[in-house]
């Protein structure tokens, strides 16, 4: 089988299975062993069979989660837009690290257009950015940031010998700011957790007492992050009242798109969630998130302070890549970067650009508003089913409702009976010990009749599961 064959037969399967996504089951779901007997990973290698590739392909298919099917609520994310799919093909095709000029031209000014793009439509000025490998680490290159900001003198000489720095985020924040307060030295004991209100938003008040608390203790706080779109309940922190608390206590403010960071593309939405952000020093937002391009697509911008990541992140002798003659007017990437090889993921979130538009990107995201807003009326509407938490925005954490001291496991089978059985794949997690079902919308394709249907099947089996 030569080149060409493999490609045709390879764009073949691609073509159908992209055709089937939204038919038949979610996933085939099969247990941990009975999967690895039908994989059959013990299986002798054969030397240059484009046959047995291919079925491993198929079979890699076959029982993979169809991310694009209606009944895929599970994530924040869902199968890629097509033009994101196309970017992403001809990115592993032209397989180049994106840390340079020299080595991928195309791809540099791409992301520099994309993040010219993004800074204005934060409200940042004089600002920079850059693409990172997600908003994990775009929270820990903000946290980074902040703490070199402070002190200057520990990119050198380390936390050694320094004043205690604390980092505050809410009682809800994403877990990569306790693992980034690990990698960075700062220490899960010096990230305070912040209390939140009834609708998971922190309180400003509480931020305050906490601040002068570490202050009055000898400590230094140095980061305070608010969160866009709290993982579980969707809360955006706010920004405003956090900022004239910077104002006052010094520290760098950073803003955790990750997930509702989407809602800047829409000037309503921009209003009514992200109010303040043009204040902000650091905001991350991933693009493969509600707008759709596919894993992983992150953007990280440093508002007022140009320069910045390259003085922070660079370290070491780089001369071998990173050489002063050639291009003079455009920066390498890779000497701004956390990681030397950097994917082109700025190709697909290009082509989602030029495709969709800022409109039509912002005009999905308030379609999703839309669907869960009326999610959650036919939550509201069915006698079944409650609101175990007010909706604020995107998510609606709901659950069939039974006797309390019943409620978890009997909502755990639930979800358990609607995954293996392939019909949805839906979200859980736990508010004050309370089992919940989440459900997100990040499907474009998904429509009222989606979420009828949805909801339609979490009833018929949560009422043949009762006794």
């Amino acid at each position: 089988m030569n080149e060409n064959e493999i490609f045709h037969r390879l764009l073949t399967v691609i073509e159908s299975y992209r055709a089937s996504q939204r038919d038949g089951k979610v996933v085939e779901y099969r247990s941990p062993d009975e999967l690895a007997k039908i994989l059959d990973l013990h299986g002798a290698e054969k030397n240059g069979d484009w046959d047995a590739i291919f079925d491993w392909v198929e079979k890699y298919l076959t029982y993979s989660v169809k991310t694009n099917h209606p009944g895929f609520v599970n994530r924040m994310w869902v199968g890629g837009n097509l033009p994101s799919v196309v970017g992403e093909i001809v990115a592993a095709v032209s397989n180049t690290s994106a840390c340079t000029f020299e080595s991928a031209p195309v791809s540099t000014l791409f992301e520099r257009y994309m993040i010219e793009q993004m800074l204005d439509i934060a409200g940042f000025v004089q600002g920079e950015g850059q693409m990172t490998t997600g908003s994990s680490n775009a929270n820990m290159i903000a946290m980074m940031t902040a703490r070199n900001v402070w002190n200057s003198t520990v990119k050198v000489d380390g936390l050694c010998g320094q004043k205690k720095l604390y980092a505050f985020v809410g009682a809800d924040s994403h877990y990569s700011m306790d693992k980034a307060a690990n990698i960075l030295g700062i220490g899960t004991g010096q990230l305070v957790k912040v209390d939140l209100n009834k609708n998971g938003e922190m309180i400003p008040a509480a931020l305050r007492r906490s601040l002068e608390a570490v202050i009055a203790d000898g400590g230094e706080p140095f980061f305070v992050a608010a969160t866009a779109g709290t993982t579980v309940r969707g809360a955006f922190d706010p920004i405003e009242a956090l900022v004239a608390l910077r104002k006052e206590f010094g520290f760098w403010l950073h803003v955790d798109g990750a997930w509702g960071g989407a809602s800047v593309l829409s000037p309503r939405l921009k209003g009514k969630y992200l109010a303040g952000l043009s204040d902000a020093d650091s905001f991350t937002c991933d693009f493969h998130k509600m707008l759709g391009a596919t894993l992983m697509c992150n953007i990280l911008l440093i508002n007022k302070r140009k320069n910045t990541f390259s003085t922070v992140l660079s370290a070491g002798d780089g001369s071998y890549l990173f050489r002063d003659e050639g291009v003079k007017e455009v920066e390498d990437f890779g000497t701004m970067s956390l990681q030397c090889g950097r994917r082109v993921d700025s190709l697909k979130w290009f082509l989602d650009w030029k495709f969709f538009g800022r409109e039509g990107l912002a005009r999905r995201v308030e379609h999703y508003l839309e669907l869960c807003e009326y999610a959650e009326s036919l939550v509201v509407k069915h006698a079944e089913l409650e609101l175990v938490v007010p909706r604020t925005s995107f998510n609606v954490c709901f659950r069939y409702k039974v006797a309390e001291k019943d409620a978890n496991n009997f909502n755990l089978a639930l979800r358990t009976a609607l995954h293996q059985g392939g019909i949805n794949l839906v979200g859980m997690a736990y508010i004050d010990g309370k089992m919940v079902m989440r459900l997100l919308v990040t499907n474009p394709e998904t429509t009222e009749v989606d979420v009828e249907n949805f909801f339609a099947r979490v009833i018929e089996i949560g009422n043949g599961l009762l006794p």
